[in-house]
């Protein structure tokens, strides 16, 4: 129905991590000298806050910037089929323990 895409690659998650990490410190470090100016703590939780959902709506979705270099991976390779008719598969063996 809709083709919306739910993943994101590895670079992509590196940036956006890099991002949410740059996004919280420098809105920690306003608040900080902001709620110490006007000497109020609140302030400074209030615009941490802030932050937090900035770097949140800007990291979490999967926006296309952190899909741009996919892995290609490989197809699978055919379990091999065995020759006797009597050797059990090793996931038989285990459910049997």
């Amino acid at each position: 129905m809709f083709n919306i895409a739910t993943h994101m690659d590895f670079e992509g998650q590196g940036r956006a991590e890099k991002l949410s990490r740059v996004i919280i410190t420098l809105f920690g470090a306003v608040g900080l000298i902001w709620g110490y100016i006007i000497q109020q703590f609140s302030q400074t939780m209030y615009i941490l806050i802030a932050g937090v959902l900035l770097a949140s709506i800007l990291t979490i979705p999967p926006w296309p910037i952190y899909r741009r270099k996919p892995l290609n991976w490989q197809k699978p390779r055919p379990e091999p089929q065995s020759t006797a008719a009597g050797t059990e598969t090793e996931s038989a063996k285990k459910k049997k323990k």
